[in-house]
């Protein structure tokens, strides 16, 4: 099973406070333990909401909504995807992470639909499309 795990964002982080060497240090041997699990797809840190944008959808409308976004607990400040045998098994790795901030955090763990997930919604065609896609994305990264 595929999750994304993602690290809510603070103040801080909302204010831009880069992290210090020693939590770096920390996040890059975590990282390196996932790695080499074969857990580890992707890790990146997200800028502040203040340099983000969102779209909001009502019909055939699109209204584009300028950062900061005010609901700080609301915000990731960055993500891993991961490749694990069970939500146990990812909540066990979370349980190993370093703090990302000093004090207080939250990591929220969300498992990734498969195509298999959907159903006979999801025609033969439209699995067909989506295995391409995903050959392509994985092609482009290599």
């Amino acid at each position: 099973m595929r999750c994304v795990v993602m690290v809510k964002a603070n103040k801080d982080s909302e204010a831009g406070v880069m992290p210090g060497k020693e939590i770096l240090a920390e996040m890059g041997k975590f990282n390196d333990e996932l790695l080499k699990a074969g857990v580890l797809l992707a890790a990146e840190g997200l800028q502040p909401s203040s340099k983000g944008k969102r779209v909001r959808f009502s019909g055939q409308t699109r209204t584009l909504i300028d950062g900061p976004f005010t609901e700080t607990k609301e915000l990731i400040a960055g993500f891993w995807l991961w490749q694990v045998r069970s939500m146990d098994e990812a909540v066990e790795w979370v349980k190993r992470c370093p703090n990302p901030f000093a004090g207080e955090s939250e990591i929220e763990i969300r498992q990734v639909f498969e195509a298999d997930d959907f159903g006979p919604e999801l025609t033969p065609e439209m699995r067909e499309r989506e295995e391409r896609l995903r050959k392509q994305v994985g092609a482009r990264k290599q």
